[in-house]
């Protein structure tokens, strides 16, 4: 038999992938955990015909790992069935970072339970057993997991479509899964459980609260190794930690999960973001409104929201009782803001209409998906949308795309950034307004504004909006966890639900086009990859304090005071430390808390009329006249350094 494998001709005597490997180099046989075949990830038991193109799949492929995880997680399944006993076992997928397994138990794990799980899957490591693949009927399988209530359900959903099962079996443990694993789990040579929580079942609060595992394995201990230290690190910057320590944010449970308060300094903060991004916008030449928090059902009825993200608001009143008024708080100020074209007729010489406002918005997200500032509930954003002509698109998007870029630039944010085309699931059209037509139009052209733009993107298949397809610029915070920052959407269908019209150059009414964007994204989200990014050391010009006045002793408090004002005429955000402390006390303070500059005033300052700048990085900048301090400051602030 002849196939491709890995690029090179092969030729053997028929099999699997691992023997056809193996002919060819028993070191990739070795090292490979899993094999693609026609695009498919496939277990390296496949067998090949004569002709296949296969390509091999290790640890370093994102493919590689998300094999390897998810059969840790079978692991830690049988681990957690051994010691106990009766565990309901939901699902254990892998996910970006490693895996995580559910079950339902009598009460939460302790770290105790975690370090005897850890030893029980070594044990099980350590017994080589091989993962065997298994096709049955919904109804063996039934029988086979007929004490899983939660494999129970997943089984009804799959019988429906007339097929087989596939279970995997591993000595004494089976589970429910489409796969595909690793050969054995001796390959699993060091992993660690990393935590565990609280996690609705399929993220429904409505359902049974289950216990989730989080967990990280690899192929050496020295791979565990440096990724442990590297998450050391990253929790040192967790903007959770960091954020609270320096007293941005803090949570308070009888308000809320989701819900964080904004302290002075996290509030200053987001201000400063705030006027700088509303400044910028109106210099691009966007209107700014100002719309409602709330609103009927009926606007959400017409936009398409109350169809298809009815499960993300939260609605006041009944959502099913038509004879009272119901009203939701806003997930979007996309049909909000439509209200300001539709409040006159428009002619073409209106467009492009951009309008933009900084929004307040509320989503009912999952508990489970919770994380500081990151995933909120409430959140403000700067939200907007062009209403345009169809020839205007182009030129609009490029603008809203150069917008995005220069924020993103100007905070630091830019080089850690990703683009993904998202586009919709034809398979899916339940999700989506309109038409596969309407669809291949707006996506095509969405395509070849991102390729004439030369927009390095990947594809994300299901990820767009209901209405239309989206470019998302995608980041990941400190735990590699990707959220969408900012994104930038074309809609073809909204205005013509709405009756949005402009009367065109030919005298007739046609439905203008509609560009979602956002220009910084979710304020609170920034904030908290700002702080991840500088570790708290935010950019001179986002500091709520830029320089603090550091008196030696009380008798140069005066010559402090003088000082505090002069920088805050120089438009500086200075504070004076009038705190009877010993002045290696007052700077250490004020480096932990990232003041950008420290400004020490004793004997010799007043006298010769001068000052001693440290930055909060340990550099002393050596005695030099206010004025001088001045010009070095104000080029920080005024370049947004």
């Amino acid at each position: 038999m002849k196939i491709k494998l890995d690029g090179q001709e092969a030729r053997f005597d028929g099999g699997s992938v691992f023997e056809a490997a193996l002919a060819l180099s028993p070191e990739k046989a070795k090292q490979a955990l899993a094999c693609v075949i026609d695009g498919k990830v496939c277990e390296m038991t496949a067998t090949v015909s004569d002709g296949t193109d296969v390509t091999l799949v290790t640890f370093e492929d994102p493919e590689g790992k998300k094999v390897f995880w998810h059969t840790a997680s079978h692991v830690l399944a049988q681990a957690v069935c051994h010691l106990f006993p009766g565990v309901k076992f939901a699902i254990g997928p892998a996910t970006a970072s490693g895996f995580y397994y559910d079950f339902d138990v009598e009460r939460p794990f302790t770290a105790e339970d975690l370090e005897n799980i850890e030893k029980e899957m070594k044990k099980i490591v350590k017994s080589r057993l091989r993962m065997e693949r298994r096709m049955v009927s919904p109804d063996e399988a039934r029988d086979i997991m007929k004490d899983q209530p939660y494999k129970l359900e997943l089984i009804d959903e799959h019988a429906g479509k007339g097929e087989d099962i596939s279970l995997y079996t591993q000595g004494d443990f089976t589970d429910l899964c489409a796969g595909p694993h690793l050969f054995d789990v001796s390959k699993i040579k060091a992993f660690k459980l990393l935590s565990s929580t609280a996690a609705y079942w399929r993220g429904d609060s409505s359902k049974q609260t289950l216990q989730r595992i989080y967990g990280i394995a690899f192929p050496s201990k020295e791979q565990l190794d440096e990724y442990l230290t590297k998450l050391e690190e990253a929790r040192k910057r967790d903007h959770n930690k960091i954020g609270r320590e320096l007293e941005y944010f803090t949570t308070v449970d009888v308000i809320g999960q989701g819900l964080p308060i904004l302290l002075p300094k996290g509030a200053r903060t987001i201000q400063y973001l705030q006027r700088f991004v509303e400044d910028e916008e109106e210099k691009r030449g966007y209107q700014l409104t100002k719309t409602p928090l709330m609103a009927k059902r009926e606007l959400y009825k017409i936009s398409g929201h109350w169809d298809h993200y009815l499960d993300g608001m939260f609605v006041m009143g009944d959502p099913d009782d038509e004879e009272k008024e119901c009203f939701a708080l806003r997930p979007m100020t996309c049909p909000f803001q439509y209200q300001v074209f539709l409040n006159r007729m428009r002619s073409y010489r209106d467009l492009p209409m951009r309008l933009g406002e900084t929004s307040t918005l509320f989503r009912n997200e999952d508990s489970g998906e919770m994380h500081g500032l990151i995933r909120v509930r409430q959140f403000t954003i700067s939200e907007g949308h062009l209403i345009l002509m169809p020839e205007q698109l182009e030129e609009e998007f490029k603008g809203c795309l150069e917008l995005a870029r220069f924020m993103l630039k100007t905070v630091g944010l830019e080089e850690d950034c990703t683009y993904r085309f998202s586009q919709w699931d034809p398979n899916r059209t339940d999700k989506y307004e309109g038409t596969s037509e309407q669809w291949d139009e707006a996506q095509g052209l969405m395509k070849q504004i991102l390729d004439k733009l030369e927009v390095p993107y990947t594809v994300g298949i299901d990820e767009a909006a209901f209405y239309g397809p989206k470019l998302d610029i995608q980041i990941k915070n400190v735990y590699g966890k990707e959220d969408t920052l900012i994104t930038i959407q074309i809609d073809m269908l909204l205005s013509k639900k709405f009756g949005m019209e402009y009367v065109d150059r030919d005298g007739q009414k046609k439905n203008p086009y509609i560009i979602h964007r956002t220009s910084l994204g979710c304020y609170e989200r920034t904030l908290a990859l700002l702080l991840e990014k500088y570790a708290g050391a935010l950019p001179v010009w986002l500091c709520t304090t830029q320089a603090i006045v550091l008196p030696i002793s009380e008798r140069h408090l005066d010559r402090a005071s003088e000082l505090k004002d002069k920088l805050r005429a120089a438009g500086v955000r200075a504070e004076v430390d009038t705190r009877g402390e010993k002045i290696g006390y007052k700077i250490r303070e004020a480096t932990m808390q990232k003041i950008p500059y420290m400004l020490v005033i004793g004997d010799k300052e007043v006298e010769n009329g001068t000052i001693a700048p440290r930055r909060r990085t340990g550099d002393d900048l050596g005695e030099m006249s206010v004025e001088d301090f001045i010009g070095i400051i104000r080029k920080d602030i005024d370049e947004k350094k």
